[in-house]
């Protein structure tokens, strides 16, 4: 896995164990749940905890979300990435999702798309993936945009956990 990748306002690279406080603000925040199906986070030791599992998928899979930090600020403002899905899902299992989470005072100013296609643009030239999938909380309107934005098209709808979602995809030639 590469060190790091830069977009136009952002800087996206491995998590690091220093994270953890920034990691902590996002994901005990129940506002950034509010699509998520699970509870926020009590305790730094869960971000933590995240924090290595994300480290030994680099480890496993060559691949898993990356910390996204914005450049003009030197600031952590979430995650994005890919990451290999190997729990079922949709009837699928073995999949690259692209996705991202960020603390919502970056929300609206573009950055899940900007990192998601970074990540897209990583899992075709450098992984030679030929698909990669991207799942929504139907609700999530604006993380739908994102995702559209990037050049995924709506496969179908459904249910993740009780929770009805829609299933996105973008193969390489369509990204080509």
């Amino acid at each position: 896995m590469i060190k790091q990748i830069e977009t136009d306002r952002l800087i996206l690279r491995a998590f690091l164990t220093t994270d953890d406080e920034a990691m902590f603000e996002l994901d005990s925040n129940p506002e950034v749940h509010k699509y998520l199906g699970n509870d926020p986070v009590k305790t730094i030791d869960q971000s933590r905890e995240v924090i290595k599992k994300v480290q030994q998928q680099y480890l496993d899979n060559g691949i898993g979300r990356w910390a996204a930090i914005e450049k003009s600020s030197g600031a952590f403002i979430g995650w994005s990435g890919l990451k290999l899905n190997t729990e079922m899902e949709n009837n699928q299992i073995n999949f690259y999702d692209v996705g991202y989470r960020l603390i919502p005072k970056y929300w609206g100013k573009g950055y899940a798309t900007e990192s998601a296609k970074a990540a897209i643009k990583y899992g075709f030239e450098v992984l030679h993936l030929t698909e990669i999938i991207g799942t929504v909380n139907i609700e999530n309107i604006a993380s739908r945009k994102a995702l559209e934005k990037c050049g995924l098209h709506y496969v179908e709808s459904f249910q993740w956990h009780d929770i009805p979602c829609d299933w996105l995809k973008i193969t390489r030639e369509e990204w080509l």
